[in-house]
């Protein structure tokens, strides 16, 4: 082969290597700790489906559900350094970074349904708040609107004295924390990874979440008693690597914000829909109690958590609490 050949293979191996890069598919590596059947990994499922959809082949999401990646502490890390390109913590994760501004998603009863949430999450709040994350390398996406918190325990929970003394299982959260303290719960926080092991073993007594977390974590076979006290709402803020997203062609990036949209909507309808169906079936299995409060209790309740509100003020801003107030056009703290 003489010299001209050997050029003109040369360059037909490096057209040949650059088409198949420009071939290539983006890998969105999407990481959650909840089970792929649980809300938040149906969602990632249509998310990724739509996405692949919309791009054509030209993004590949995989998705790692039940902490197969990362715990909760560590997926923050993971995603800032870039081995994961997607997450769907929920707001309390993004406190120990600095946005403590997160956590009054945290506050109990702030929201009296999904629909006053909805318009906190999705609306001017949601993206004053979603844009704090961009000075952490963190490109805030949307919300997905879980539902509400509620109780379980292997002693009944009829009022909020019923907690002193319950070692509750809680996540990363200075405002669910002081919340658990004033009503002289021991808050423990722990990877949601480890929870059913921890209330098997009595490493903490009872834990909260939503419904469907109850049925598809099986936190029933280790708990006894359920309390509908919805005093929390639960969702999730769908961010990704900030350099990764900047990075993304712009149709393609048009295309995820797309799917992105589309999923969010879904969630919520999906979301309902797998809690009332998980509470038919946890009240089939006949494996534990469910407790509804009484008016008088449920006002209990209230004013036992809604003085966290001020207590926080100072912690998550006195303004910002006030100007969901006025979204939602409600004061909690008047009962």
């Amino acid at each position: 082969m003489n010299i001209k050949q050997l050029l003109a293979a040369c360059a037909l191996l490096t057209g040949s290597a650059l088409a198949f890069a420009q071939q290539a598919p983006i890998i969105i590596k999407f990481s959650h700790v909840a089970s792929a059947d649980a809300p938040k990994g149906k969602a990632a499922e249509r998310f990724k489906k739509l996405a692949e959809e919309a791009t054509k082949g030209r993004v590949k999401v995989e998705l790692y559900p039940n902490s197969q990646l990362y715990k909760d502490k560590e997926e923050m890390e993971a995603l800032q350094l870039g081995a994961v390109q997607m997450l769907a913590p929920a707001p309390g994760k993004f406190g120990p970074l600095g946005v403590k501004e997160f956590e009054v998603l945290d506050l109990p009863y702030l929201f009296d349904n999904m629909e006053m949430a909805q318009k906190v999450t999705h609306g001017p709040i949601g993206q004053l708040l979603l844009k704090k994350l961009d000075a952490r390398g963190i490109t805030g996406l949307t919300f997905w609107d879980n539902g509400f918190r509620v109780f379980t325990s292997n002693k009944p929970i009829h009022r909020p004295t019923d907690l002193k003394g319950q070692k509750i299982r809680i996540q990363s959260s200075k405002v669910t924390e002081a919340q658990m303290r004033d009503v002289s719960a021991i808050p423990q926080v722990l990877a949601f990874g480890e929870l059913y092991q921890a209330l098997q073993t009595g490493v903490v007594d009872g834990q909260e979440n939503p419904v469907t977390h109850v049925w598809t974590q099986k936190f029933y076979e280790v708990q006894k008693y359920m309390t509908l006290t919805n005093h929390t709402y639960h969702g999730y803020v769908v961010i990704a690597n900030k350099k990764f997203w900047d990075n993304l062609p712009e149709d393609i990036r048009a295309a995820l914000n797309g799917a992105l949209k589309d999923t969010s909507s879904y969630f919520y309808t999906m979301a309902k829909a797998e809690d009332d169906a998980a509470m038919e079936s946890l009240r089939k299995s006949g494996r534990i109690s469910i407790y509804t409060p009484t008016l008088a209790e449920m006002v209990e309740w209230k004013k036992a958590f809604i003085k966290v509100h001020r207590e926080m003020e100072g912690r998550v801003g006195k303004d910002l609490i006030e100007a969901i107030y006025k979204e939602t056009g409600a004061d909690p703290k008047k009962l």
